[in-house]
């Protein structure tokens, strides 16, 4: 049987930040641009992954989004800077788990893949003082679910990887985390939130 773990890692993106499409469509809609093309240029591995890993800034990898968008250069630089502005919304229930994770002496770190510009997003959303501690790909030049990622992460937190919990939305690093000796659980909602409790041996 599994150690009860004694530290939560909770993802940003799909976890604790939902997006509404809504606000994204509008800016494709107003330009011109097709469904989802700015998400899907976005996440063009070529420039995802170094964004990611900390090798180039956020700015910089928006500049390359817009230098592929089929608009002018004027336009392109515009849909952009629109489409960055909405920065999503905290999940309610998610940051009600994590109150509770930590209100149980359990320590909570955001371990995210994310660029330079997630601290500020963070405060943005009044999320710095709800975790003690953020994990951020881009400080530590290596991604999600990279093994490297967690146990560096493991390290900050202070816990042996058996004693902590991953929980994210994405079953790649589900699978990386488990790799590295985690526990791992993916997010689908908060229905699931009675069993992650066990897991961390909450009180009831």
């Amino acid at each position: 049987m599994r150690d009860r773990a004694r530290a939560l890692f909770i993802d940003l993106d799909g976890v604790l930040r939902r997006w509404d499409p809504a606000p994204m469509i509008a800016v494709e809609v107003k330009y011109g641009l097709k469904p989802a093309s700015l998400l899907e240029t976005a996440m063009s591995w070529d420039i995802y992954r170094p964004a990611m890993a900390g090798e180039i800034t956020d700015a910089e990898w928006m500049s390359l989004v817009a230098t592929r968008l089929p608009l002018g250069d004027d336009e392109s630089a515009a849909a952009v800077a629109e489409w960055q502005a909405y920065r999503g919304e905290v999940d309610p229930e998610a940051l009600a788990f994590v109150r509770e994770v930590r209100a149980a002496g359990r320590p909570v770190a955001i371990a995210t893949n994310a660029t330079d510009r997630l601290r500020g997003d963070l405060d943005a959303l009044g999320l710095t003082g709800e975790v003690d501690l953020v994990i951020s790909s881009w400080e530590l030049k290596v991604h999600k679910p990279a093994p490297e990622f967690f146990t560096e992460a493991c390290v900050l937190v202070g816990q042996l990887p058996r004693h902590v919990l991953m929980v994210d939305d994405d079953d790649r690093v589900i699978r990386g985390a488990r790799s590295s000796g985690l526990s791992g659980y993916r997010w689908t909602g908060s229905e699931h939130v009675p069993y992650l409790r066990k897991v961390l041996d909450l009180p009831e």
